[in-house]
């Protein structure tokens, strides 16, 4: 299982939201790719970025920013936040970003995600953000209308192998993961399921890897990392262990 760590990008600055509400921001460092560079230097494998000024205009915002932390660090990084047509998509991908994730476009235009999934293969993966089941779309403001178990089961059917599904009523809170949810979906679909929102501590890290076996292959860490209730070392060593 893989540990993500996240990077919001607003304004050029790591920040992090509560509940994903734009009102509701705190600023941990003006310049992302420093931060990259720490996540790496305690073992991160695979960054998490989101563009959340690209999530709110529906298409990139911070690109010169991802371009810095791309140059700063060895690692992968994937990224989402408002990607929503092809040429984002092939602009995202030629700056050199693993994987790009997409989110709104994956209700509205699922043609799209295919032709993308045909051109790219696991280079696209789809985020869906819910709220009591029900995915959110446009930066969490609006209801897609769909279920998410029903979503993830159209995004196999036209490629997607890998989806980041985040609680948003939990995201940003240190509540806890949702493990029960994830793990759900993950086998209700059939898709690899990358968990996301509201993880607190190593227990929240166990418990996903005690369900690893039903399709879970990472978790994203955000606030947890930066306010210290997580250890990031910690949670990586714990992922990686052996069944």
């Amino acid at each position: 299982m893989i540990v993500f760590p996240a990077i919001d990008i607003r304004g050029g600055k790591c920040v992090r939201l509560l509940k994903g509400d734009f009102a509701k921001e705190t600023v941990f460092s003006d310049n992302p790719a420093d931060m990259a560079k720490k996540w790496e230097a305690q073992g991160g494998q695979f960054l998490h970025l989101v563009d959340l000024d690209g999530a709110r205009a529906g298409h990139s915002e911070n690109l010169e920013t991802v371009k810095a932390i791309i140059d700063a660090v060895h690692i992968p990084v994937e990224l989402g936040g408002g990607i929503r047509t092809m040429e984002n998509i092939d602009e995202v991908l030629c700056l050199g970003v693993r994987r790009v994730i997409l989110g709104s476009v994956a209700v509205r235009d699922p043609e799209l995600v295919a032709k993308a999934c045909g051109k790219y293969g696991d280079r696209i993966v789809v985020g869906i953000d819910a709220k009591d089941g029900i995915v959110a779309v446009d930066g969490w403001g609006v209801s897609g209308d769909v279920e998410v178990v029903t979503l993830a089961k159209r995004m196999k059917e036209v490629g997607v192998r890998t989806i980041i599904y985040t609680d948003i009523s939990r995201d940003g809170t240190l509540e806890g993961v949702n493990v029960e949810a994830t793990a759900a979906l993950a086998r209700e679909s059939g898709v690899h399921v990358v968990a996301s929102g509201g993880v607190k501590s190593v227990e929240d890290i166990r418990a996903l890897k005690a369900r690893e076996k039903d399709g879970i292959e990472g978790v994203i860490v955000g606030k947890s990392i930066y306010m210290g209730t997580l250890d990031l070392p910690q949670a990586i060593e714990i992922a990686a262990e052996e069944d």
